[in-house]
């Protein structure tokens, strides 16, 4: 539809809404002073959108049949070959179904957006092709990707790839679960919670959030510029420092990077951790939601790390119990803004979709298809409006001081060690129709109470697979510095190679 400015009813009934009343002469003045900006949009009506060219166009796609989909983690499946040549040459990636792979469908977990068929490649899907990934589909992930369990996208519940009554952890569920069950050697994931780890933590697989904007995030649906992370899955730790050191690095169109330090990530393999301090987060054991079995199984870790030469002693960080409070504060009005604008962030100088846009368009009318976790949000966020953005501001600045305590921490240890979940997987219900409130929220919020106060500060922070407690996979977070990620790709490869961590 083409801009129209408003007429001078419509001026004097805008005015009037916001408490203001126009007169008729005011009203012509203003639409006279207002003529230059009506051409300026019959402009922006007019030209082309300047999105990036899309390499590797050749590329097919199909929806599976649910026989070809045993762990209901593939959204859609395709062929995408990339570079003849590069160090990603041969190996299998899935891609989560909230990043953009040009001409090939996508719904972000969510039936509202079915249909959408992005208009260009993320940066991330880019650099894989060029690096000779093969994509093999998009991974399904939870609706809207406001989830920690595996249980409320619109195809349906994801399997955890080890047993398949419980759940494969979210909001990246298709992604771990694939990598988990050996069906793709990569993926990506994103996290603005936890959602590249807890899937990870489930599944038994190795998932990496970088320091924040370390990896370019154009081209992929978000929630909050603070909060948006894109990184590797993978089976073991030395894929997922090869594959970060594809990802990594400036694309020019994203403004969430800033002061980046690349790494050749797979030089920190194989190195003696001998020396390296390791403070053990006392606050991130024994909450009142914690496992008794999680816990210990992730002391046990500290303790082989320890009995490898690093150094290993406790630490207490008071701060992180509260850290979800504040990662509250951000992500509720963050993600309504951000919605506001049918997807779209605020403020983010970046590339905008044009098909997303139009999907999302209407979102309001449709949330009676929303799971009861994403209602709960976004009416929560409606009713934050009264307070005109008073307790995001204050989050954001107590973002600071969270920020501040780690950064204490990390100045007298090289890693901080914690449980990523302070439980294992949970049994997921037999079908979606089975699924109670209490479910949707125990999954979508207990799951985060060690990993969303890393989306805010913007640590990386990778979970490690560290054993199994009735055969469910555990797993260990290790956090750094930023841009520090080479210090945990060494510890975590010395741990990965001291044993296997399913006998443990």
């Amino acid at each position: 539809m083409a801009f129209q400015l408003p007429d001078a009813d419509k001026l004097k009934r805008l005015a009037a809404e916001m408490n203001y009343q126009l007169d008729d002469d005011t009203a012509a003045t203003m639409l006279q002073y207002l003529a230059p900006f009506g051409d300026s949009y019959l402009y922006l009506d007019q030209v082309d959108n300047e999105l990036p060219p899309v390499r590797f166009p050749e590329r097919s796609h199909y929806f599976p049949a649910a026989g070809d989909n045993r762990l209901g983690a593939w959204y859609v499946r395709t062929n995408i070959k990339g570079s003849d040549s590069g160090p990603l040459r041969g190996k299998r990636i899935a891609v989560k179904d909230n990043i953009f792979v040009a001409n090939v469908p996508m719904m972000n977990g969510a039936s509202i957006l079915e249909g959408l068929v992005p208009d260009f490649d993320a940066s991330v899907v880019t650099r894989l092709l060029e690096a000779g990934a093969d994509i093999q589909g998009k991974a399904v992930c939870e609706f809207l990707c406001v989830s920690g369990g595996s249980a409320t996208a619109s195809t349906g519940i994801v399997h955890n790839p080890r047993n398949p009554a419980y759940s494969a952890g979210g909001s990246s569920s298709g992604s771990a679960a694939l990598v988990g069950g050996g069906e793709v050697d990569m993926a990506l994931g994103c996290d603005q919670a936890g959602s590249i780890r807890i899937p990870s933590s489930f599944s038994g697989t190795c998932g990496m959030k970088p320091t924040h904007g370390l990896v370019p995030y154009t081209g992929i649906i978000g929630m909050e510029a603070m909060l948006d992370h894109v990184g590797p899955i993978t089976a073991g730790v030395a894929d997922n420092a090869l594959m970060l050191e594809v990802l990594a690095g400036y694309d020019g169109l994203d403004s969430r990077q800033r002061g980046l330090q690349t790494h050749r990530y797979t030089e920190a393999l194989d190195k003696d951790i001998r020396g390296m301090k390791i403070g053990v987060v006392r606050e991130g054991f024994d909450h009142p939601l914690s496992d008794p079995e999680v816990d210990a199984s992730v002391r046990r870790a500290a303790a082989t790390l320890a009995e490898l030469g690093a150094e290993v002693k406790e630490v207490s960080v008071p701060l992180h119990t509260q850290g979800v409070g504040i990662w509250g504060g951000v992500i509720t009005d963050g993600l309504w803004e951000t919605l506001r604008l049918n997807g779209q962030g605020y403020n983010v100088d970046t590339v905008y979709s044009p098909a997303l846009h139009r999907a999302m368009q209407g979102w309001q009318t449709k949330l009676d298809r929303f799971p009861i976790n994403v209602q709960m949000i976004l009416l929560l966020a409606k009713h934050l409006e009264q307070y005109d953005g008073w307790y995001y501001g204050k989050a954001r600045n107590l973002v600071r001081r969270l920020r501040g305590a780690y950064d204490n921490a990390l100045q007298e240890h090289d890693l901080l060690l914690l449980p990523t979940t302070v439980q294992k997987s949970s049994r997921n219900p037999e079908t979606q129709a089975e699924l109670t409130p209490d479910q949707i929220i125990s999954l979508a919020f207990n799951t985060i109470l060690n990993t969303c106060q890393f989306d805010i500060c913007g640590h990386p922070a990778m979970s490690v697979p560290c054993g199994l407690s009735e055969g469910l996979p555990v797993g260990m977070m290790l956090v750094a510095r930023h841009f520090n990620e080479p210090a945990i790709y060494r510890a975590a490869h010395a741990f990965e190679r001291a044993g296997d961590w399913q006998s443990r």
